[in-house]
């Protein structure tokens, strides 16, 4: 565990001191740990293959409260958020989160904004917002203010990895245990070399949940713009609504080229972590459903500055995984079209946290128990177990 000091920093008072009366609580102390979860089997999409998810968790203590904020990724960011982000953080205002996000933002400076610095910017962000709401004694969603009483979700995994009855399975699940009217599987296997096994995966998927439910497919930026033109035609036949990130996002050109010519919706954006990135996308007429992702993005705070963006562009958005993190934010935006619930995130959340929601029916209601913040918490006894840093 870590901790940052508050002397000297913005909005702190002598070290050590209490505050005064009327005051604002400060944050205290910024604490991280670090946590491994295996995979229950070897999974895989078009463009890379894992047995194992790290989640790089922050905890931040003001006023008696202490809010839960996490990302998925390296174990690096624990790092940044020790040595970078800890320091500018404490010491401030607990009501103050976009100041907060904005100190962090330049800290990291000279330390590269975007990649494993925004996962860590977004863990703290996340659980600054946390905090806040648990001190008000407000669930978040009612703290950001409600839009909706009910977020979407699509069941999301059907790794390439997985078998015939492996990807039935899961697809049952959702749909007919869970009641969940849209899902998706992985499709671009082995950076597009098998399009004949990713077809007949898709055939399959839909023979699976019938033509009464949604399907959805993600190539992960494994194909070219001609060779994912060429495929979209069978997706078109099977009913596929969403294709997502058909090439890298990297290529914002390549995803209009593609979705100048495809019935699909085309969407991409996981991979962005600072605003100008969605900008870029959005001017480039790439997507049709700009999808964000709280964790890497900057946080809550920008998270809901890229819904808006979106919106500006006539544009829909979409909460990509960490379901739980996005829950409340997601119910706080007009412009949101769903909130993808993923197989690995879901499981780790439930394992590792108390207070995860129920998507039955197809769609999750935060903030519907009362409870401040997020609702989540840390699992210590289970945290403790997968604790690798």
């Amino acid at each position: 565990m870590s901790a940052g000091a508050a002397a000297g920093r913005p909005g702190a008072g002598a070290a050590g001191a209490a505050p005064a009366p009327g005051d604002p609580p400060v944050v205290q102390a910024v604490e991280t740990a670090v946590l491994t979860v295996p995979t229950e089997m070897p999974e895989a999409d078009g463009t890379l293959a894992w047995d194992a998810t790290t989640v790089v968790v922050a905890h931040v203590r003001a006023g008696g409260a202490q809010g839960l904020g996490w990302t998925y990724g390296s174990p690096a960011a624990a790092g940044v958020i020790r040595d970078h982000l800890a320091g500018v953080v404490t010491g401030r205002s607990a009501w103050d989160v976009p100041a907060a996000n904005e100190a962090m933002s330049r800290a990291v400076r000279n330390a590269a904004r975007p990649g494993i610095a925004a996962h860590a910017i977004s863990a703290v962000d996340i659980a600054l917002w946390d905090l806040k709401a648990r001190l008000l004694g407000l669930p978040l969603v009612h703290l950001l203010g409600t839009a909706r009483s009910e977020v979407p979700v699509y069941g999301s995994g059907g790794f390439t990895t997985y078998g015939d009855r492996d990807q039935e399975r899961q697809l049952r699940d959702w749909t007919a245990g869970s009641g969940i009217p849209r899902v998706k599987i992985k499709i671009g296997e082995s950076w597009g070399s098998e399009p004949a096994r990713d077809l007949e995966r898709v055939s399959r998927a839909r023979r699976t949940i019938g033509e009464g439910a949604e399907l959805y497919v993600d190539a992960n930026g494994a194909y070219t713009a001609k060779q994912a033109v060429r495929l979209a035609r069978h997706l078109d036949a099977e009913g596929v609504t969403w294709f997502e990130e058909p090439v890298s996002s990297d290529h914002p050109a390549g995803l209009a080229q593609v979705r100048a010519a495809v019935l699909p919706d085309v969407t991409a954006g996981e991979y962005g972590y600072t605003l100008p990135y969605f900008r870029h996308l959005l001017a480039a007429g790439a997507v049709d459903c700009l999808q964000a992702d709280v964790t890497r993005c900057g946080g809550i705070t920008v998270w809901l500055r890229v819904a808006a963006l979106a919106e500006a562009h006539g544009t829909q958005v979409s909460g990509h995984c960490a379901p739980h993190l996005h829950a409340h934010a997601a119910a706080a935006v007009p412009n949101l079209r769903h909130l993808e619930w993923f197989h690995d995130h879901v499981r780790i959340e439930n394992l590792l946290f108390s207070g995860g929601l129920d998507p039955s029916g197809g769609a999750v209601r935060p903030g519907a128990g009362g409870e401040p913040g997020h609702g989540m918490a840390l699992r210590a006894d289970r945290a403790e177990r997968y604790r690798s840093g």
